[in-house]
């Protein structure tokens, strides 16, 4: 994968991207679970949350040719078109707006594709209905606090409250409400977009401490990183990896 071809998110992502050290900062008091070796049946990754890890990495740094096949992938191991399509609308909140638009216009080219194969997907479940106004602020405090491990707060939200509200309400409201796709599949996919790019390495710190806060193992995590080694790119997995064994 070449990283050098990116192109810089819009002006919200990018905001939530950057915020990704006070998360990490915040959270590191939180207590992990604890690391089970040997790996257990129930610390191995389904295969369709492996799935995940590819799918996610290909479309951050826009290499369709590539996505498509992840895709197909992902289809073919349980992943519904409904958890396909969240992994790409969540994207656009740490990629930015055009990497999403372009990936789930390929989602839908596989789509056609395989229909035209005879193939039928599971299409999965739509998401619960939104909240709104100060029911949408509070579920997102309690989403980001859960998250995270501790409510968050620094000087950053002080200077810029509209980045705190922006987080609260959208990010940890709108996104992270939307029930059609677990939050582990959220932080995994989460994870391979900051791993696939450069120069987010405190964000990326922080998400893989949110994955262990919401379930996702240390064991499985190595796991999904040796997909991402095999499956996307070496510098990936490397970045991944590093943050991992931050921790």
């Amino acid at each position: 994968m070449n990283n050098t071809n990116l192109i810089k998110p819009v002006r919200i992502g990018r905001l939530i991207v950057a915020l990704g050290f006070v998360l990490s900062a915040t959270s590191a008091a939180a207590q992990p679970i604890k690391e089970q070796v040997p790996m257990q049946a129930e610390q191995i990754l389904s295969a369709s949350r492996q799935a995940i890890g590819p799918i996610a990495a290909f479309a951050a740094i826009g290499d369709i040719p590539q996505l498509k096949t992840a895709l197909n992938h992902g289809l073919d191991a349980g992943l519904s078109i409904s958890e396909c399509k969240e992994i790409l609308v969540q994207l656009y909140a740490y990629a930015g707006f055009p990497r999403s638009l372009n990936a789930l216009t390929a989602l839908m080219q596989v789509l056609d594709e395989r229909k035209h194969r005879g193939v039928a997907d599971a299409p999965g479940r739509d998401p619960a209905p939104a909240k709104t106004g100060e029911a949408l602020l509070a579920s997102g405090t309690a989403n980001q606090t859960k998250l995270v491990g501790a409510p968050v707060k620094g000087p950053v939200f002080e200077f810029a409250p509209a980045i705190d509200e922006f987080l609260k309400t959208h990010l940890f409201g709108d996104i992270f409400n939307r029930d059609n796709l677990d939050w582990q599949s959220r932080e995994l996919a989460t994870v391979a977009v900051l791993a696939a790019l450069n120069g987010v390495e405190p964000q990326l710190q922080s998400h893989v401490r949110v994955s262990i806060n919401v379930g996702i193992t240390k064991p499985q995590l190595r796991q999904f990183i040796q997909v991402l080694a095999t499956q996307a790119d070496a510098a990936t997995a490397q970045r991944a990896q590093a943050a991992l064994d931050n921790i």
